[in-house]
């Protein structure tokens, strides 16, 4: 297992302009990070290219690994020629991916509200989010790079929605990026999600929530909270500190044989290098404990 860190976990250091994103690269190898996952935060591969070159630079001189990079994309578009757009952006993606030295990118396949989101609008547009996902696979197939969809979104967040789509892809270098704690946003048990889908994932991030159910709802002013499916509340915390049994799922992942890269998540409102630093701690040394 070679444990790191994502760069938007210090996204609140970077927005506030206390840090770059080369800071972060360089702080997480201090913390003993083995490598740093890409998404992008106060800055644009498509803008600004030359950041691609940076970060490996980066990376390569403080001794980590760029491990995975991750990007937005929709596939359920208004028209065949948006769908073609946005396979073409995500391969262009591809190339980021390969110029990062990266072996490894997660791009999103689809957005609906979550009023839309049933498992019926699902399996009718699985033959085209299949296909999409399928041609940038072989595409990124010649970089020796595997690509992975990550349980969020709402509406390919289930475990077996994801399972649904990885089988009808049918690449072998399509995987999924499995997120620990997402599984919580479809009302799923991340336990049992993590038992699903930990054979593949090709990434994974550890994340914790605290949890709140709709008769202790912190209300809609609370910052930091959102809502799941079936309408409880989540806020993200510190890793280990939160409502999911971090330490059952990091048996569960090693138990499972899984020896890639691991990727802290942090999404809460404490501050973000302690926060970041005391879950990569605790990741560290459970892994070792169990």
């Amino acid at each position: 297992m070679k444990l790191g860190i994502g760069l938007h976990c210090l996204r609140q250091a970077i927005v506030a302009k206390q840090m770059t994103p080369l800071d972060v690269i360089e702080w997480i190898a201090e913390v003993g990070g083995e490598h740093v996952e890409i998404v992008p935060v106060g800055f644009d591969f498509l803008e600004q290219p030359e950041m691609a070159e940076s970060i490996r630079s980066k990376a390569r001189q403080v001794g980590i690994e760029v491990s995975n990079y991750c990007v937005p994309a929709n596939f359920i578009t208004a028209d065949e020629a948006g769908y073609e757009r946005a396979i073409e952006l995500v391969k262009e993606h591809v190339d980021i991916t390969n110029r990062l030295g990266a072996k490894r990118m997660r791009h999103d396949v689809a957005s609906r509200p979550i009023s839309d989101t049933s498992i019926l609008n699902f399996n009718r547009d699985l033959p085209k989010l299949a296909e999409a996902c399928r041609i940038i696979a072989d595409y990124a197939s010649q970089f020796g790079i595997t690509t992975s969809v990550e349980n969020h979104g709402y509406y390919v967040q289930a475990s077996e929605r994801v399972q649904s789509l990885i089988h009808a892809v049918d690449r072998d270098n399509y995987r999924t990026t499995l997120d620990t704690g997402n599984f919580l946003c479809v009302d799923e048990d991340p336990i049992a999600g993590v038992r699903n889908n930990v054979s593949l994932a090709s990434m994974i991030h550890l994340k914790d929530f605290y949890i709140r159910t709709p008769d202790r709802d912190p209300g809609e002013k609370s910052p930091g909270w959102l809502k799941t499916v079936g309408g409880n509340r989540l806020r993200g915390s510190i890793l280990g500190q939160g409502d999911i049994n971090v330490r059952e799922i990091i048996r569960l992942i090693k138990s499972s044989g899984y020896d890639g890269y691991v990727s802290i998540e942090f999404e809460g409102v404490e501050e973000c290098l302690s926060a970041t630093k005391q879950g990569f701690d605790y990741a560290k040394r459970v892994w070792n404990e169990v």
